[in-house]
């Protein structure tokens, strides 16, 4: 299989956004230290969705910023808890600006979380 780059993309771009998303993982690591959380995943974790319930993205953020303050309170947070209020924070922004500091966060978060798998030896 041969590595090909597509006319359409642009890897300087690329390089651009990964060493943002790096700067921001640092900045969290600055504010928050090592993590070491569990994954929260497995074919049989319970999630919690309503099927056929819709509310806007701004309700889905703040519930999922209540789920995680609770794990964190009751010593059950998980990486699942803070990567998907990260996802929620993004999907509830409609400004260009502040929609791709979200996203900053929501990848920076997904590196810290496979550093964490690192850490703990289940590199694949």
């Amino acid at each position: 299989m041969t590595s090909q780059v597509k006319p359409h993309m642009k890897p300087w771009l690329t390089e651009a956004v990964l060493t943002e998303v790096m700067h921001e993982r640092r900045r969290q690591h600055k504010k928050w230290g090592e993590q070491n959380h569990p994954s929260g995943t497995g074919p049989d974790v319970e999630i919690v969705v309503s099927e056929g319930h819709r509310q806007p993205a701004w309700i889905a953020d703040k519930n999922a910023k209540v789920y995680t303050d609770v794990a964190a309170k009751d010593g059950t947070l998980t990486w699942r808890h803070i990567l998907l209020e990260e996802v929620f924070e993004a999907l509830a922004e409609d400004d260009p600006a502040a929609l791709r500091t979200e996203l900053q966060q929501v990848a920076a978060v997904a590196v810290a979380w496979m550093e964490c798998l690192d850490r703990e030896g289940k590199k694949a």
